[in-house]
C-alpha cells in the first residue's frame, strides 16, 4: 500500500483508470494538484484558456471518444466559469470527472478568498458530487467519481478537494470494484416487457422507431440499425441521435422536433406506435404535450427509469440498457415489410411533397449549400462540432452524418461558446482525422480564445463561420413572431476574423463566392494551423421547417412568408 499526498492519488488515479488528457485552468486552491501535474507522465494537461473552455474540451472528448472527459479547475470563478460546462454535459448525458480545488478545511464558511459553495453550486447539474473531507476518503471517491460518470445514464461527476487534503499524506489503496448501495443501474430489461413490446410491434400498422443519444450513449448504435432493418420500420431521430442511422438509409425519415423534416414529424402525428430507443421526449421534439403522437402506443427503453413516463406516458416500459434489451428484442422481430408497405408509401409521399430543400444560389452563399459542400470536401471520416444557433439546424438537416459520434453539438442546454472548444476535445480524441467546427459570427466570440489553445498545440480544427451579421436564430423568431422589431440581434459591426485568426498564429479566410469556399477548405485541410473561413451569407436565411413553440409538431412553418 503506497503513501501518497491528495495530489498524488489524483494522479495515480487517473493513470489507474486510464486517462490519456486532462484539460484545464490552475489556481491557487489547484496549486498542490498542478505541481504534481508537472511531475508526472501518466496523462497529457492541455491548458484551455478559459474555465467553461476546458470542461466543454473534456466534454467534446468524451464524446467523440466515448471515454470519460477530465477537467481540472481552481475555486471560486474558476469553478464558477465552469459550471456551464456541466449543466451542458449534464443534459446531454456526457460522462466527465470534474476535479476543482477548494479552499482548506479550516477556510470553509469563513468567506475566504476565492471560496465558494462548488458543491452547493453543481448538484442541480451534476450526477453526482463531493466534498473531500479527509485523505483517507479521497482514493473511494476518485473511484466511484469514474464509476458513477460511465455507468447507468452517464453524465458529469465534481470532485471539490480542499488545498490541505491535496498536500496531506495517506494510504492509497485504490478500490478494484465499487458497490454503492443506493446506485444499482439496470442493465437488463424485463424479459416478460420485452415479449409483449415484441407482439406489439408485430401487430402494429403504423410503427415508428424514435432514436435518442442513449443509443450512442450505450454503443447500442449497430444493434438500432438492426432492428430497424430487420422489422423494416420507419425511423426518426433526435439531435443527439444523429448519425445512429445512417443519413442514406431509406428508412430513415431525418430529424424531428422544432426544426425537423416534415415527414419526420408527421410520422410521429400519425404513428400508431412510437418506440422509443434511449429519448427523453423534450420539448424541442413533442411541442404542444396533448397533441403528440396521441393516436400511438408508446414502448420506451431508457436505463434511466425516471425517464420513462416523465412527459409522455409509457404504455410498455422497458428499464434497462439499450444495447442489452434490444440482444434481446431482436431475435423476437419478424420482417413485415408486406403489412408496413402502405405506412411506408404514406411517409415517402410526405418525404416527396417537402422535402429539406433551399434555394440555390449564385449570387449570395447559401448556409445549405455550405454544409453539403463541406461534407463532400473533408469525407466520411470526418468529426462536424457546431455552436447553438441557425448553423447547428442547418448542420442537422444537411450534413450527411453516417455514424455514431461524429457529430459533437450542445442539445439540451444550446449552450453558444461550446463548438471551438469541443471541436479541440475531440480531436485529441479523433488524432488525423479533420474535425471541423460549424459556427456563428455570435458564437465564435464566445470562447474564441481558444484559438490560442488550438495554435499552441499544434491542432489544425477548421472553423467556418456562417455569418449573417445576426443572432440568426432569435433574429428569425423576431421575425416571425415580434413584428420585425430586432431587438439586441444586430452584429453588424464586427471584428476583421481574418487578421483574428493570424493575431493567434492560424490562417483566416473571407469567402463571399462558391469557388473562394472551395479553395479556403481544401487549404485548411492541408494546414497544420488552425483556421477560421468567414463565410458571407444571406443575412435573412431562415431554418424551415419551424415549429413554433408551444405548437403541435404537425403545425410547421414551411416558407419564409409563415405559412404551414
Amino acid at each position: 500500500m503506497k503513501e501518497l499526498n491528495g495530489s498524488q492519488m489524483i494522479s495515480e488515479a487517473l493513470k489507474l483508470e486510464g486517462v490519456e488528457v486532462v484539460f484545464g485552468y490552475p489556481g491557487g486552491a489547484a496549486l498542490n494538484i498542478y505541481d504534481e501535474t508537472y511531475k508526472q507522465n501518466y496523462f497529457e494537461h492541455v491548458l484551455t484558456r478559459h474555465e467553461q473552455a476546458a470542461v466543454h474540451a473534456a466534454d467534446g472528448y468524451a464524446r467523440a471518444s466515448g471515454k470519460v472527459g477530465v477537467a481540472f479547475v481552481t475555486s471560486g470563478p474558476g469553478f464558477t466559469n465552469a459550471v456551464t460546462g456541466l449543466a451542458t454535459a449534464y443534459s446531454d448525458s456526457i460522462p466527465l470527472v470534474l476535479i476543482s480545488g477548494q479552499v482548506a478545511t479550516s477556510l470553509i464558511g469563513t468567506d475566504a478568498f476565492q471560496e465558494i459553495d462548488a458543491v452547493g453550486i453543481s448538484r442541480s447539474c451534476v450526477k453526482h458530487n463531493y466534498l473531500v473531507k479527509n485523505i483517507e476518503e479521497l482514493p473511494r471517491i476518485l473511484k466511484e467519481a469514474f464509476y458513477i460518470a460511465r455507468t447507468g445514464r452517464p453524465g458529469p461527476v465534481h470532485i471539490d478537494v480542499p488545498k490541505d487534503i491535496t498536500a496531506v499524506v495517506g494510504k492509497f489503496e485504490y478500490p478494484k470494484e465499487i458497490s454503492i448501495p443506493t446506485y444499482k443501474p439496470t442493465y437488463k430489461g424485463n424479459a416478460k416487457q420485452i415479449k409483449k413490446a415484441a407482439e406489439v410491434i408485430e401487430a402494429s400498422k403504423r410503427p415508428l422507431v424514435y432514436v435518442g443519444g442513449g443509443a450512442i450513449s450505450s454503443q447500442a448504435s449497430e444493434l438500432v440499425r438492426e432492428f430497424v432493418k430487420k422489422a423494416g420500420i420507419p425511423s426518426v431521430c433526435t439531435l443527439m441521435g444523429l448519425g445512429v442511422l445512417d443519413h442514406d438509409d431509406e428508412l430513415n425519415l431525418g430529424m424531428a422536433g422544432m426544426h425537423g423534416s416534415y415527414a419526420a414529424n408527421m410520422a410521429l402525428s400519425e404513428s400508431d406506435l412510437l418506440i422509443a430507443l434511449g429519448a427523453r421526449f423534450d420539448d424541442r421534439i413533442t411541442g404542444k404535450l396533448s397533441e403528440f403522437a396521441k393516436h400511438a402506443k408508446i414502448i420506451h427503453i431508457d436505463i434511466d427509469p425516471s425517464s420513462i413516463s416523465k412527459i409522455i406516458n409509457a404504455h410498455f416500459p422497458i428499464v434497462g440498457d439499450l444495447k442489452c434489451v434490444l440482444e434481446e428484442l431482436i431475435p423476437r422481430i419478424n420482417a413485415n415489410s408486406k403489412t408496413l408497405a402502405p405506412w411506408r408509401e404514406i411517409l415517402a409521399r410526405y418525404s416527396s411533397l417537402y422535402p429539406l430543400k433551399f434555394e440555390d444560389s449564385d449570387k449570395i452563399l447559401k448556409p445549405q449549400w455550405i454544409v453539403q459542400q463541406t461534407a463532400k470536401i473533408v469525407g466520411k471520416d470526418a468529426v462536424i462540432a457546431t455552436d447553438v444557433g441557425q448553423h447547428q439546424m442547418w448542420v442537422a438537416q444537411f450534413y450527411p452524418f453516417n455514424r455514431p459520434r461524429q457529430l459533437i453539438t450542445s442539445g439540451g442546454q444550446g449552450t453558444m461558446g461550446y463548438g471551438l472548444p469541443a471541436a479541440l476535445g475531440a480531436k485529441w480524441a479523433v488524432g488525423d482525422k479533420p474535425v471541423v467546427n460549424f459556427t456563428g459570427d455570435g458564437s465564435i466570440l464566445m470562447n474564441i480564445q481558444e484559438l490560442m489553445t488550438a495554435s499552441v498545440n499544434k491542432k489544425p480544427v477548421i472553423n467556418i463561420i456562417l455569418n449573417n451579421s445576426f443572432l440568426g436564430m432569435v433574429r428569425q423568431w423576431q421575425t416571425f413572431f415580434y413584428g420585425e422589431r430586432y431587438s439586441a440581434t444586430d452584429l453588424e459591426i464586427q471584428p476583421d476574423f481574418v487578421k483574428l485568426a493570424q493575431s493567434f498564429g492560424g490562417i483566416g479566410f473571407k469567402v463571399s463566392t462558391k469557388m473562394e469556399f472551395q479553395k479556403a477548405l481544401k487549404t485548411a485541410l492541408k494546414s497544420n494551423k488552425i483556421s477560421l473561413i468567414d463565410v458571407v451569407i444571406d443575412r435573412f436565411e431562415n431554418v424551415l421547417p419551424m415549429v413554433p413553440a408551444g405548437a403541435a409538431i404537425y403545425n410547421m412553418i414551411l416558407d419564409d412568408k409563415g405559412q404551414k
